[in-house]
């Protein structure tokens, strides 16, 4: 009778079983990114437009700046003046108002950021050594852009008008530049950062609220509940909207609240009209994070393209760098984005005191951007439906 001689299982190496399965793990988790498009797309498209944006079209050191030049003569002189202002390249003359109440109006509605006057007999006073005076106005909501301009202005000037004819001979600058600090005179940094915070936080928060809507109601299953029901897509969409708006609402309150309590940033404007403006704004933003909503698979996607929608606002506004000194192609991009012109609009009204005439470009500019956005949200979501 033969025995049978029990066979011993191969040994196993300490560890294998945990790396087998480290490599199962991790080639699961790299098929499962190759699948979900939006997730790989935005690892690559984040890092690319932060590289495009900061690269190209961010610029600490503002150049051609808006300028209107009111010119009470008109002679060699003043022209000389005219084209080195320009040849600082901070500044572009792109106005020439006849009187101070259109200087006024231009300042007020953001058109220019700088206004220069030479007064009548200029010429005269500067050939009789009189040191006649020439002011300069400047928009000091944004003090980086006023005051880094201001500041180079004087000895700039007086390099490139030293070889000019009709200035005299002489070390001293011929004239006098007086510049007067519009509505920030101090340079209070606060009251440029605290009215943009309304509209960067807003624009967060209502994106992601927004993004998120649909997405959770796939996720949650609730979505066929929703679908049985009598109900439009456009029903649908203003009943998760609406109750936003008055969120966005007490959002907007709070922080300009303490703004005025904490940091003495002042609101001169109408109140009525900027809640009126901001609705337009977060309409807009609301609409745009439904649209998102409408094509993520999931609230992971949902909030990723939150964020890739949020980074160029931040940094295209107007909001961390001068909007005014961005290359023509970044300014054309940051004027589709909603958050450009509440900027404008909030500085405007609490900082100016602008009126709806001032403000009736950046308004209808909101209007038109809330409607497209409307559009698309709801053609996207009876696709969704179908």
């Amino acid at each position: 009778m033969t025995h049978l001689i029990p066979t011993q299982a191969p040994r196993r190496l300490p560890g294998d079983g945990f790396w087998r399965k480290t490599w199962a793990m991790l080639l699961k988790e790299f098929i499962q990114l190759r699948r979900d498009r939006v997730s790989f797309a935005m690892i690559i498209m984040i890092p690319l437009v932060q590289l495009m944006l900061f690269g190209y079209a961010i610029n600490t050191m503002p150049r051609d700046l808006p300028t209107a030049v009111l010119m009470q003569e008109r002679n060699d002189l003043t022209r000389s003046i005219l084209a080195a202002l320009e040849n600082t390249k901070f500044f572009k003359v792109t106005r020439l108002p006849r009187t101070e109440a259109e200087v006024d109006q231009l300042l007020a509605s953001g058109t220019v950021l700088f206004a220069v006057e030479i007064p009548a007999n200029f010429e005269r006073s500067v050939r009789r050594g009189d040191k006649p005076a020439m002011l300069i106005e400047a928009d000091a909501t944004d003090p980086v852009a006023s005051g880094t301009a201001l500041g180079a202005l004087g000895q700039v000037l007086q390099t490139a008008l030293s070889h000019d004819r009709d200035v005299p001979d002489s070390a001293a600058m011929p004239f006098e530049i007086r510049t007067h600090a519009r509505y920030n005179p101090a340079g209070v940094t606060q009251l440029n950062i605290v009215p943009g915070l309304v509209g960067t936080i807003l624009t967060m928060t209502m994106l992601i609220f927004t993004a998120l809507s649909v997405t959770r109601e796939i996720e949650r299953g609730t979505m066929e509940s929703l679908l049985a029901m009598p109900i439009s897509p456009v029903e649908i969409m203003l009943g998760k909207i609406v109750p936003y708006i008055l969120v966005g609402f007490v959002q907007a309150s709070l922080i300009i609240g303490i703004g005025v309590s904490l940091f003495g940033v002042p609101v001169v404007g109408n109140l009525g009209m900027l809640a009126a403006l901001s609705t337009l704004f977060i309409a807009a933003n609301l609409s745009i994070g439904y649209t998102f909503s409408t094509i993520a698979q999931n609230q992971l996607q949902a909030m990723q393209m939150s964020m890739m929608f949020f980074l160029p606002n931040i940094l295209l506004s107007g909001f961390m760098f001068p909007f005014a000194g961005m290359p023509v192609w970044a300014q054309y991009v940051g004027e589709a984005l909603p958050l450009t012109h509440y900027l404008r609009i909030v500085r405007s009204i609490m900082l100016k005191g602008a009126s709806l005439g001032d403000l009736r470009y950046d308004g209808f500019a909101l209007f038109v951007l809330m409607l497209i956005a409307m559009t698309i949200a709801v053609t996207r979501f009876r696709r969704t439906l179908d």
